[in-house]
């Protein structure tokens, strides 16, 4: 297991992590080519270690990370783990193009979880969607699951935007019984031609708001994250509470909202997306984040207050919660679930 992965590295390295990134580099180089679809190739890569050890001076609430791809299809303008790709000698842009898969993420993660102590927080999908479309054909992020439903203990962050996740909506129960699971469905906007904007290939979102519904009635604790807020885009008190009010509609269970942090190496990316659809935005966004990643402490307190409002509105519950002993974990209700989309996506 790595002992030092940080999910969000300074720019310089120890000479150990420097070797580290060298293999890396030339294993992703050397991946053959295991398909293609629109602008995308997809390759294996072997990895020696699955569940991360997080270093970050944001005050995570999860000290590991298990990311069964490296880069996303779903090509969101935001995405800070663009610098995945930095790190294999691949620019920002290929990290929506040019994915690689992880094969033997299930029996590491099998070997993994048993050298972590009880009620560690781990996160599924910190730096990749883990039900992006190739999900579907290479069964990673399934194979990971799988592992968790052999363990107990542990605490469980899924995030995601796929409706996807519902082909394994039996593992999930499996695992609520055995750990503490939470399932984070991202919503930045309900205004479906903003999203295609923002996140040109991920689903819409109400087919994300449906799959919430579909989860809840399943039992599984399942909330919304309506992150990032991004300032003069999507951080009015309207569209805000267009999510919320549709999330309270679905059950969630809780819902969630943070400013845009925005990696130097994604900085470009959404630069120009924000030329080309906000121009009259973009010499604010120059001057916000021109010398910093994140967003001053006034705005924040700002998101914060407006969002603890409409949560108190909308009687939305908190995201995080203590991890129970596991005897008083509740089974999961089960609802009978269609899992076929009642809509084009």
């Amino acid at each position: 297991m790595a002992k030092n992965d940080s999910l969000f590295p300074a720019a310089e390295a120890s000479p150990e992590r420097a070797r580290q990134l060298n293999l890396l580099a030339r294993s992703a180089a050397a991946a053959p080519l295991h398909s293609a679809g629109h602008l995308t190739e997809y390759r294996p890569v072997q990895t020696r270690t699955i569940i991360s050890k997080v270093q970050s001076r944001r005050g995570l609430p999860f000290t590991h990370a298990i990311n069964p791809y490296r880069g996303c299809e779903f090509a969101c303008r935001y995405c800070y783990a663009r610098y995945a790709h930095e790190f294999i000698e691949m620019t920002p842009e290929d990290f929506e193009r040019k994915i690689f898969f992880k094969e033997n993420a299930g029996w590491l993660v099998q070997q993994e979880l048993s050298h972590l102590k009880p009620n560690t927080e781990i996160a599924l999908g910190t730096a990749t969607d883990p039900w992006q479309p190739i999900e579907r054909r290479q069964r990673i992020t399934r194979s990971i699951l799988e592992a968790f439903t052999r363990t107990s203990g542990l605490g469980l962050g899924i995030v995601t935007k796929s409706t996807m996740i519902l082909r394994d909506i039996e593992l999930l129960r499996a695992i609520a019984l055995r750990h503490k699971l939470t399932v984070h469905l991202t919503v930045t906007t309900m205004d479906t031609a903003l999203a295609r904007i923002l996140e040109p290939r991920a689903p819409r979102p109400d087919l994300r708001i449906w799959t919430l519904r579909r989860l809840r009635e399943a039992g599984i604790r399942a909330g919304i994250l309506c992150s990032p807020v991004m300032p003069g885009i999507t951080d009015s008190r309207k569209s805000l509470e267009a999510v919320a009010k549709a999330a309270a509609e679905a059950g969630s269970s809780f819902f969630a909202a943070n400013p845009l942090f925005l990696q130097a190496c994604s900085l470009p990316t959404f630069f120009k997306s924000v030329e080309e659809h906000f121009p009259g935005q973009l010499e604010a966004y120059r001057q916000r984040y021109g010398s910093s990643a994140f967003v001053s402490a006034e705005y924040s307190k700002r998101i914060a207050d407006l969002v603890d409002a409409i949560c108190r509105q909308y009687k939305l519950g908190r995201r995080y919660q203590p991890i129970p002993p596991a005897r008083e974990r509740p089974a999961p209700e089960f609802v009978q679930i269609q899992t076929s989309l009642p809509f084009s996506a």
